[in-house]
């Protein structure tokens, strides 16, 4: 295992192999410094879809989560507070804030090593998946933003446009490794050749999913479980904004479909504002 964190070249393609490989990073943590939720907190707060009250609440939820341990209780409140918080949201009205903010918010996060793991790993051939138990409306625009080719991510029930408070598919804890089974299923990954990165033991399974895992700035749990694996372990501790790391590695077509999208998104929450206010021009 390599300390810079990307597998050495017996990991690579040999000859005759055709199969791809991936590397799978966790979101919160690993590759923006904070809980992709809580970025977005402030804009959410401001748009009248939280209140200070559910922040803390949520918040004081996630605190206990984090010294209960990862348990099956925990792991059930910490879903049931999140289906709570966003029951009755619409969609698109999220959508379009997440689009909006969406460099207000995570800009000053984002670790400049895992950038530079990303260009590193699109550069070996790999696909990159960004996985996380945020929402996916949350979770995709940062993962689009950063060049990932494809995301897991927890996907709420919705109905009427509206968040009903329920969730479809939680991707937290086993679930996680679920979730990259299926995929590389469907897209012919190799998983004994593939990597994946991860802060958290609640991740022990996505990362044990996997031929190479390395642990990020792990707790000490992770950190413990990754020196009797035989794990890699790594320090991210350089936020940087996130405009200023990127290179432009989109073809032409898809950065044009992704302005539509963010036009129409930014047209949505417009009129979601005159709704509110008819004098709102």
């Amino acid at each position: 295992m390599t300390a810079h964190g990307v597998p050495p070249p017996a990991a690579g393609p040999r000859p005759g192999d055709v199969r791809p490989t991936a590397a799978f990073f966790d979101l919160d943590k690993t590759i923006i410094a904070t809980s992709s939720a809580t970025a977005f907190s402030r804009p959410f707060l401001a748009e009248g879809l939280l209140s200070r009250r559910s922040i803390l609440r949520t918040a004081y939820a996630q605190f206990l989560y984090l010294v209960g341990g990862a348990d099956a209780d925990q792991t059930e409140r910490l879903r049931e507070r999140l289906s709570q918080t966003v029951a009755g949201w619409p969609v698109a009205q999220v959508s379009a804030i997440v689009a909006e903010t969406l460099h207000e918010s995570i800009d000053a996060v984002v670790y400049a090593e895992a950038v530079a793991l990303i260009d590193e790993h699109h550069r070996a051939g790999r696909d990159v998946v960004v996985v996380s138990a945020s929402g996916s409306e949350i979770v995709r625009p940062i993962a689009a933003v950063l060049g990932a080719d494809d995301v897991i991510a927890t996907r709420m029930t919705v109905a009427d446009g509206r968040y009903t408070g329920g969730i479809d598919f939680y991707a937290y804890g086993e679930n996680k490794a679920l979730a990259i089974r299926e995929l590389a299923e469907r897209r012919g990954y190799d998983l004994a050749r593939s990597v994946a990165y991860s802060d958290s033991i609640t991740d022990a399974p996505m990362l044990a999913a996997v031929g190479h895992a390395f642990a990020v700035n792990p707790d000490r749990a992770l950190r413990r479980l990754a020196a009797e694996e035989g794990w890699g372990t790594l320090t991210f501790h350089r936020p940087v904004p996130l405009r200023t790391t990127l290179r432009p590695a989109w073809p032409v077509a898809t950065v044009l479909g992704a302005g539509l999208l963010l036009g129409v998104a930014l047209l949505v929450r417009r009129v979601i504002r005159r709704r509110r206010d008819p004098r709102d021009g």
